[in-house]
């Protein structure tokens, strides 16, 4: 199962978007170099002048609406959208003619606590144009091609720029609001040197890692985890396996712990090599997932023996946390498939095919306990009223007893 679900997720992740070949040639110039970008079908043509550090680049993208924005900038710090200075083009919303404005995209934009309003840009601008493909008769529509050049003069001695491009739904009035929020979205970032062409192997190396990091979780936190609880609550009674039921319990869940911890940490890694881009609720399940398996490993050491009084109160929140444990991993693991943009993917149906075949077990195995419940209860009850003997005494045992 641990091969096909990497197949599948390989297979259905969004793909890297890159248009056939990327060009150098427009209907107004010829740049020196070219390079498509990993995402969204984006690419970029320039040319660098060491002389005095000007930089003329075309940015070409597509709209995803008819009302939407296309837009790219760049952030003269770090490798994220907080801090980009912009230029959005976009229908005006009077005349419908194309127009490019700057934007400076500050804390506030990314909390969402303010419009996005146009204001100068405190980079050394020098020249930006918006042209739509298909002439002055070019309408916006969904897919319609866009290419936005400017012409920018950077700090001397600085060839490494980080280069932010996105595109979004709508506009109100003058005021661009959210692009989407899917995982390829939030990677239309990029750094390269405009002197040697080169860029930073960035993309590639954390889509792998993403692959890694969705795998190991959905294997531990999502099927492990809940075999190790079934494993409890159907095979304790089985009295010819004696302890064994607890050897099988404790270690599944031990290595299921042992494995989502090495994925929560690759998260964590995640994190750390991607600024500007958080998944908040993937992470705050993450985070506590990884806390309630750590309290139920815990378990090994401080399991009070069965005499002790507070046993059935360590029996209880032991209950409590494992399934609240495993509900969460659920959860978390589907939240993890939307976050890569595979909702609808071979990947997703792979682990369901999984987890429904768990549930089917489990379900069987809770019918079959009852069923065992249901005739021990009737042959107490006859043996009660002297029907039948102590020695016709079933052996059979139910996990309700």
């Amino acid at each position: 199962m641990l091969h096909l679900l990497y197949l599948s997720f390989l297979c259905s992740l969004p793909h890297i978007a890159l248009s056939s070949h990327c060009t150098t040639e427009t209907t107004t110039r010829t740049f020196e170099k070219c390079m498509n970008l990993p995402t969204q079908q984006a690419s970029i043509a320039w040319t660098f002048h060491p002389h005095n550090s000007t930089l003329e680049l075309a940015f070409f993208g597509s709209f995803i609406s008819p009302s939407g924005w296309v837009g790219w900038g760049i952030n003269p710090t770090s490798p994220e959208m907080t801090g980009t200075r912009a230029l959005i083009a976009f229908p005006d919303p009077n005349s419908g003619q194309i127009v490019l404005l700057p934007y400076i995209l500050d804390p506030t934009v990314k909390l969402q606590k303010s419009p996005l309003l146009s204001r100068p840009l405190d980079i050394h601008l020098l020249s930006s144009t918006a042209t739509m493909y298909g002439g002055k008769m070019a309408t916006v529509h969904n897919g319609a091609a866009i290419q936005i050049s400017g012409a920018v003069k950077l700090q001397p001695n600085k060839t490494k720029i980080h280069l932010v491009w996105n595109r979004g739904l709508y506009v109100q009035g003058y005021s661009p609001t959210i692009h989407p929020t899917t995982a390829t979205d939030l990677s239309s970032i990029a750094t390269f040197d405009v002197l040697s062409g080169s860029s930073a192997p960035q993309h590639a190396d954390l889509t792998a890692l993403r692959v890694i990091h969705g795998i190991i979780n959905a294997v531990s936190w999502g099927i492990m985890l809940p075999m190790g609880a079934i494993s409890a609550r159907y095979l304790r009674h089985i009295q010819t396996l004696g302890p064994a039921w607890f050897y099988a319990h404790a270690g599944i869940q031990l290595l299921g712990f042992v494995v989502g911890s090495v994925g929560f940490g690759i998260g964590i890694r995640l994190g750390q090599l991607s600024p500007g881009v958080e998944y908040s609720l993937h992470r705050k399940l993450g985070v506590a997932v990884f806390s309630l398996g750590a309290l139920q490993t815990l378990a090994l050491l401080f399991r009070p023996n069965a005499r002790n009084k507070f046993r059935k109160y360590w029996k209880s929140y032991h209950h409590f946390v494992g399934y609240s444990c495993v509900v969460l991993g659920f959860v978390n693991v589907f939240e993890g498939f939307e976050v890569m943009g595979a909702s609808r993917s071979y990947a997703k149906l792979t682990y369901c095919l999984g987890l429904s075949t768990l549930i089917g077990v489990s379900i069987a195995l809770e019918v079959n306990s009852w069923v065992v419940f249901c005739r021990k209860a009737k042959e107490d009850k006859m043996r009660r009223e002297g029907l039948i003997g102590t020695s016709d005494k079933g052996s059979a045992s139910g996990i309700h007893n």
